[in-house]
């Protein structure tokens, strides 16, 4: 039987035609002087550090990432909260190790009971509006629309409207417009940042201040470029010719985002904030964590250091370069901050800081360490020192001094004990408290399930089976249906 599904298609233009937003012969709305500030929160899924122009990376080209770093502030020591993705998301969303949220790993739910930065803004008077990636609702596999009853979509997190998949995503996708499944066509990267500028210039017209989350599927895997974006990397091998592919066009949505925002005469009161999800993949030619040590799913520097960048023309007003170490937990108190929002707004306790001072020319040192947690893994972050273990097993900690030692070669326990016996008592204590999280400790009213956050794989779940037949058809679907059901 032929499913009659809840889908809408666009058609092959979809990109150019919402890029520029309908605007032609059009002017946007004046905005009134004393306007809240706009926030948008972009983040690429599995860009490595060394991934940019500005970092002279030996084939790629990023110019819209090197104007807005030309333009804003950069951020040299910039770290994912985890080194793969769900993590790293719910630490964006509740300036919290993620272990203190119940998203232990990718895949896993954000606990309904944590208070995101978007639920704090849409009750401050914001619209709120999540475009991409979600993976924040405990399913596995590539990414699909999600369903208006999922328990954890977007909106039950506080985004008024959201056009979302579950996970990674590549072109032509099929996403969910707040439950009803919409097919687009063209590059993901370009589909989401148009249907992300159609919602800002609906807010924009009615006066409204924004939160904009835009989070893209590239350069996850698999990787789909057109044969133009991959035609600069014909000397490399297959797969690293279609991921540099996916990164020149996201560059070139960057672009897009930045010349709507412009158009829409908002530009200089938004905040912009560019970063990745974790570090960089093996395997692909030429690297793409910049030299460092370890790749995705390692605490070293490869797999947690990110590039990240803020424009704010408002705030920002000299360009410049730090080497501040600053983390994702660091987006929700920076934002609330910004939009003045209540201390009530955050759940405690909160593992970010506020960055405003940066905007301003200072840099100092962190009083607050950045701790990481992985699957038995853990490191933290003390300014120059770093303390690792990458054992998930409980072994032996490692101490790095980063400002000499960028790429990590030398473990200077035995030369510094001192350093490293305060470091590990440190990290011992935080992580106690992490812990203290993870069981609930944080929810005063008690209603807490541990496996709400269980993860599973979205091909089993009843809300899915009506769909099945008709998804072995797409390509990027099929082989994890059968993995999961059998042909």
């Amino acid at each position: 039987m032929k499913l009659v599904s809840p889908l809408l298609r666009t058609g092959p233009a979809v990109a150019s035609a919402l890029l520029v937003l309908g605007t032609v012969g059009c002017t946007a709305p004046e905005q009134p002087a004393a306007a809240r500030p706009n926030f948008v929160l972009v983040m690429a899924d599995d860009m490595g550090w060394g991934q940019t122009g500005y970092y002279n990376h030996p084939v790629l080209e990023t110019p819209q990432l090197d104007a807005m770093a030309a333009s804003g502030l950069r951020f040299d020591r910039f770290y994912a909260g985890a080194p793969n993705c769900s993590p790293t998301r719910a630490t964006v969303m509740t300036g919290r190790t993620h272990d203190r949220t119940g998203v232990e790993d990718h895949g896993y739910a954000l606990r309904r009971q944590e208070r995101t930065i978007a639920r704090a803004l849409d009750e401050a008077g914001y619209a709120t509006g999540h475009f991409g990636k979600w993976h924040l609702n405990g399913l596995r596999g590539p990414g699909v629309p999600i369903l208006a009853e999922d328990a954890h979509n977007p909106g039950v997190f506080g985004f008024d409207t959201w056009l979302s998949v579950t996970n990674f995503f590549e072109r032509d996708p099929l996403m969910s417009r707040e439950g009803l499944f919409v097919q687009h066509q063209g590059d993901s990267s370009e589909v989401i940042v148009a249907e992300a500028l159609r919602f800002m210039r609906r807010q924009v017209e009615q006066s409204n201040p924004f939160f904009t989350v835009i989070w893209y599927g590239t350069p996850h895997s698999p990787w789909i470029a057109s044969e133009e974006d991959r035609e600069a990397f014909a000397s490399l091998d297959k797969n690293s010719q279609h991921h540099y592919g996916e990164l020149v066009a996201m560059d070139r949505s960057i672009g897009a985002l930045r010349a709507g925002l412009r158009e829409l005469r908002v530009e200089h009161n938004t905040v912009l904030w560019f970063t990745s999800d974790n570090g960089g993949l093996p395997r692909i030619e030429p690297g793409t964590v910049g030299g460092l040590r370890g790749f995705k799913g390692s605490l070293y520097e490869g797999g947690i250091r990110v590039p990240a960048i803020i424009e704010w023309p408002d705030g920002i007003q000299q360009a410049r370069v730090t080497e501040f170490p600053a983390v994702t937990m660091d987006i929700f108190p920076t934002v609330s901050a910004i939009a003045g929002l209540p201390q009530a707004a955050a759940l405690q306790p909160q593992d970010g800081i506020d960055l405003q001072f940066l905007f301003a020319g200072e840099d100092g040192t962190r009083e607050t360490p950045i701790g990481f947690r992985h699957l038995g893994k853990i490191a933290l972050i003390d300014n120059d020192l770093k303390i690792v273990r990458n054992d998930a097993d409980g072994g032996t900690y490692e101490v790095f001094d980063l400002a000499a030692d960028p790429n990590e070669t030398a473990d200077i326990s035995a030369e510094r004990p001192d350093e490293a016996a305060r470091l590990r008592e440190t990290v011992e204590t935080w992580n106690a408290s992490v812990e203290a999280s993870a069981n609930g400790a944080d929810y005063p009213d008690g209603d807490f399930d541990i496996k709400e956050s269980e993860r599973r794989a979205w091909m089993t779940q009843d809300g899915y089976a009506p769909y099945i037949d008709e998804w072995r058809g797409r390509p990027e679907y099929v082989q994890y249906i059968d993995r999961a059901l059998g042909p």
